[in-house]
Formats: C-alpha cells, sequence, structure tokens
C-alpha cells in the first residue's frame, strides 16, 4: 500500500510536533493558544494543557554548564600572562646561552687536556719560565704529576 513506510513514520512524527499546544489563562483570564510554552511568569495552576514532551522551551533556564563555563579571562589577566610567558622565554634563553658557554669552554679545556696528554706521551722536552724569566725544562717527576692532571681532566671529557 505504502510506497515508503519510512517517509509515513516520518510524517507521523512530526505531525505529532505540529499538533503540540499550550493553553493557559493570562491575567485577565482571557485563555491562550500558543505553539510555545507560556512565558514563565503564568503560574503552573492556569496552565490548562501541554504537551507531554516539550521539545524546545524558549523561557527554560539556561543549562547548569553554561552557567558554569568560565569567563573569558580580563584583559589584565591576559597581559599577566604574557608578562609571564616572556619572562620563563627570557629564563629559557639566558640558561641556554649559558649552558652553551660552559659547553664550550669544558670543549676548549678538553682540547687542551688532550694536546698536553699527547706532548707528555710523545717524550717531548716541555718547559716553563722562572721567576727571573729564564727558560726552566721540566723533571720528569714534574712531567709525571702534569701527566696525571691531564688524565684527570680526560676523565671528564666524554
Amino acid at each position: 500500500m505504502y510506497r515508503h513506510p519510512l517517509l509515513a513514520v516520518i510524517l507521523l512524527a512530526s505531525s505529532s510536533m505540529a499538533a503540540a499546544q499550550y493553553i493557559w489563562l493570562d491575567e485577565h483570564g482571557v485563555k491562550q493558544l500558543s505553539d510555545r510554552p507560556p512565558p514563565p511568569n503564568v503560574p503552573r495552576q492556569r496552565i490548562v494543557k501541554m504537551p507531554s514532551k516539550t521539545v524546545f522551551n524558549p523561557y527554560a533556564e539556561p543549562e547548569v554548564a553554561a552557567k558554569d563555563a568560565t569567563q573569558p579571562p580580563s584583559v589584565a589577566e591576559r597581559n599577566a600572562a604574557f608578562n609571564q610567558r616572556q619572562r620563563d622565554a627570557a629564563q629559557q634563553a639566558s640558561q641556554a646561552a649559558d649552558d652553551a658557554t660552559r659547553h664550550a669552554d669544558q670543549r676548549a679545556n678538553c682540547d687542551a687536556a688532550r694536546h698536553n696528554q699527547m706532548a707528555l706521551d710523545q717524550g717531548l722536552r716541555l718547559s716553563t719560565f722562572d721567576k727571573t724569566g729564564q727558560r726552566a725544562y721540566m723533571s720528569d717527576a714534574e712531567r709525571e704529576e702534569l701527566r696525571k692532571n691531564a688524565q684527570k681532566v680526560l676523565a671528564d671529557c666524554k
């Protein structure tokens, strides 16, 4: 009989929504008919008829979640957050620069220690200048002490 039974069901469902009517008495005792709910100032005893299910109520209280929604931050709060982010970024940049400088110094010290270790291992004669400005050659004990110090420094190098 019906070629499209789903269409028939949809039409029947929508017609029942369209037939939803509110009937209430206003403050003068006049009967009011509407497809929308009565205003909030109408007491419940004066509503004569209302549909079993309300689809949309424009006078209904907003959802609790909407009431609890956080307000957007004020300009002062946004400025404070911006300033805090700037301070954090400057601190991180300063710390990164300090780390880079420390790393470069450590690398230079390690290179110098490797160079000294190579010179000591090759058996070259090393000399220093004494208090009078004269060249003084290192003894084997001094060379061994320098070798131990160079090994300690190289142990810290990666």
